[in-house]
């Protein structure tokens, strides 16, 4: 199999890919049109030597791809509808810019990120442990005491990704995540990137951030069960926030492990995030995987502009007017008969 080192995501009506130079995004807009965005990007890692270490590297790519992955969806969106509304940053994020020096929007998405971590932070780990110390006077053993508390925080995530699965926005992006999947398993599988190639092949992939996520929850029960349970309720939480910079770049480590071979010690350690993506990723219709291929040339530095936008325009497909006359057609005998 051909080594790929592109990786993306869903995102509204679109896909989102990266590759180590550049990135990519391709939205269809509601006439039918692909409209796709490219740009220059360096991995935060790359910046700093420090940064590139293993395990400390790990965070660093969580924190980068949070920060990117908020303004990709946002810029998906303005993208979609380009009369919806610019986000106006705050009176304190744009303070905090100019002392910093930096771009108000970019404080603005680095705010939502903190806002988004502390939340999971407090419903994935906080809560948890509040839940499993209600228990604690009928459980004398620490070790259980953890197993019961990891079993919460397991529960809460996979039943939060079952919940959102029901939601029919959510749906879309998990088909267009299931695009971007098949795209990049056709393209290590070196066959050309057309749709009926695409098709065939799964939409789940060993570096998927599902599986991240679901090594995120096992490590942590795994690494936060040898620090006993310290009866003093702050300190137990306060030891945990320690360790969560460690679980995730242990995470990030173990999932680049388990997606370097294709034998069946490596197909095992992956199987569970594998069957977690199942939720997490559909199969997309061909429109679908039109987009993602033109995020994912997009991505490529050796695919020239002039030869990205013929590709998106090959794919046009004038969905909303076909949509328009075919109400047009229906109401019309309706009206003739009236009168």
């Amino acid at each position: 199999m051909k080594k790929c080192n592109i990786g993306g995501q869903g995102v509204l009506e679109g896909v989102m890919m990266r590759s180590p130079s550049k990135s990519g995004l391709a939205v269809r807009k509601a006439t039918g049109e692909i409209v796709y965005e490219r740009e220059d990007v360096m991995s935060a890692t790359k910046k700093n030597k420090f940064f590139g270490w293993p395990i400390v590297r790990g965070v660093v790519s969580f924190f980068d791809m949070m920060v990117f992955g908020v303004k990709t969806i946002t810029k998906s969106a303005k993208l979609y509808d380009d009369t919806a509304e610019d986000y106006e940053p705050s009176k304190f994020e744009k303070y905090i810019a100019k002392k910093s020096g930096k771009d108000a929007m970019d404080v603005a998405m680095v705010f939502a990120v903190i806002l988004s971590i502390c939340l999971a932070v407090g419903i994935f780990f906080i809560l948890p442990t509040v839940l499993a110390n209600l228990l604690r006077p009928l459980i004398a053993s620490s070790i259980l005491m953890n197993l019961i508390e990891g079993g919460i925080r397991l529960a809460l995530f996979l039943g939060y990704v079952m919940l959102i699965t029901f939601i029919k926005e959510i749906k879309r992006v998990f088909q267009y995540h299931g695009a971007e999947h098949k795209t990049i398993n056709c393209f290590e599988h070196e066959e050309p990137l057309i749709v009926e190639n695409i098709q065939k092949f799964a939409t789940l992939h060993p570096r998927c951030g599902t599986s991240y996520l679901l090594l995120v929850m096992v490590i942590s029960i795994l690494l936060f069960s040898l620090l006993g349970w310290n009866p003093a309720w702050f300190a137990r939480i306060g030891l945990r926030l320690l360790m969560l910079p460690v679980v995730a770049g242990v995470a990030y480590e173990f999932l680049k492990f388990a997606a370097k071979g294709d034998s069946l010690f490596f197909r095992i350690i992956r199987w569970p995030g594998m069957m977690l993506q199942k939720l997490t990723t559909s199969n997309p219709d061909d429109s679908m995987v039109e987009t993602a291929i033109v995020a994912f040339r997009a991505a490529q530095e050796e695919v020239t502009d002039e030869e990205l936008a013929e590709l998106a325009k090959s794919f046009y497909r004038p969905v909303a007017k076909k949509a328009e006359e075919e109400t047009k057609e229906t109401l019309e005998p309706a009206t003739q008969t009236e009168e």
